[in-house]
């Protein structure tokens, strides 16, 4: 591996960041894979671009060979995660790099994937093609935190999404929540279930709610294009139900297929309708979150997105498994007997759980705050 001049490197970051936007137009569809851009350079020229869509179909590597066709040779490859080395549902992106006769390859991090885990760029090395990772690197691996999450630790990534006031209400005190925030927010909503590989709630709120949470076309706010990407990879809807007290004849199972948590195993369960039944162990007689995180990763799931009341998000909180809350605010007061964001008594200031705000912004008429518990290990 040659280490790139000053000048190479703000080349290789040039290029990388336009893989990385290629990588993007993944952002709804290529769960369980990884999000991917490619880029081919040739004497200063872009000649081929390419991104990976979904799972089973060509990753961006070899939509990006197929642009150039016979103009690859001896040409610089920029990828924003290295090429991979295993036959999978696709030939390996590697032997095809080989086969064109590129002259080096940039990626913008290493894959996590124990089949891969640096052997992909091993393989172009010992082909004679010059290599380099890391650059954009933080970025790169931004765009995919669920499948570095599950891969490292077999957990997936968890957002947490709460809806309050300026003073920190979620619901009047007989549960309604809809809607506190406004239109702007909605749709932003909207577009955080189609990202998720799965959305994620409680009993509580498909009973108090009537909460279906289904991916909406018209709320996307998207262009047609990408609203049909969006809308051809629907995330899994999961309903944590410890008790099975959710009826079939409640608008989430009406909405579709669903998988449920439990920890209470019924006779009947597996006999309701076209959904599945996952029982998991028991923590204090609910069902073990952590748990139900491991086999849900254990299915290839990357990011978990959990839109719940209260308590669940509350028991999500306290037990350590979020990687990130993102809270919209909404311009009003609730009142103080209105319930509050998450059910999680504390006792001393001292215990206050610390958040690193990563991101402020204006949503239409509401605010939208990004942070990540500050004792979160980097994935």
């Amino acid at each position: 591996m040659n280490l790139p001049t000053t000048e190479q490197s703000v080349i290789d970051s040039h290029y990388m960041a336009r893989a990385l936007e290629l990588a993007r137009k993944g952002l709804y569809t290529t769960h369980p894979n990884p999000r991917v851009g490619c880029i081919i350079v040739h004497d200063g020229h872009i000649i081929g671009e390419g991104w990976h869509e979904r799972t089973g179909e060509p990753h961006a590597e070899m939509h990006a060979l197929r642009t150039t066709g016979d103009k690859a040779c001896g040409s610089t490859v920029y990828v924003t995660l290295e090429p991979c080395s295993y036959h999978g549902h696709t030939p390996p992106c590697v032997h095809a790099l080989v086969t064109a006769g590129v002259a080096r390859v940039v990626a913008g991090t290493l894959d996590p994937n124990p089949k891969v885990a640096g052997r992909g760029l091993q393989r172009l090395a010992k082909a004679g093609i010059d290599i380099h990772s890391g650059v954009l690197e933080k970025e790169a691996r931004a765009l995919n935190p669920g499948f570095f999450k599950r891969m490292k630790y077999g957990l997936p990534f968890v957002r947490v999404k709460l809806a309050m006031s300026l003073d920190g209400r979620t619901a009047m005190a007989n549960g309604k929540s809809q809607w506190i925030t406004g239109p702007a927010t909605r749709s932003a909503v909207q577009r955080l279930r189609a990202e998720a590989s799965v959305v994620l709630t409680g009993a509580d709120t498909v009973l108090v709610d009537g909460a279906r949470l289904v991916v909406c076309a018209t709320e996307l706010g998207l262009d047609e294009a990408t609203t049909a990407l969006a809308m051809s990879r629907l995330p899994i809807r999961v309903l944590i139900d410890g008790r099975l007290r959710v009826p079939l004849n409640a608008p989430f199972f009406k909405a579709g297929p669903a998988l449920v948590v439990t920890c209470v195993p019924s006779e009947n369960q597996f006999l309701r309708g076209d959904h599945e039944y996952l029982v998991v162990p028991c923590l204090n007689g609910y069902v073990d979150l952590h748990s139900a995180l491991v086999a849900l990763a254990a299915r290839d799931v990357n990011e978990v997105l959990v839109e719940a009341g209260a308590s669940l998000a509350g028991a999500f909180a306290q037990q350590d498994l979020v990687d990130e809350y993102v809270i919209f605010i909404a311009g009003k007061f609730l009142g103080s007997t209105a319930r509050p964001l998450l059910d999680w008594p504390l006792e001393k200031l001292a215990d206050a759980p610390r958040l690193k705000i990563t991101r402020v912004r204006a949503i239409g008429d509401d605010w939208r705050i990004t942070a990540m518990p500050v004792r979160i290990v980097s994935i």
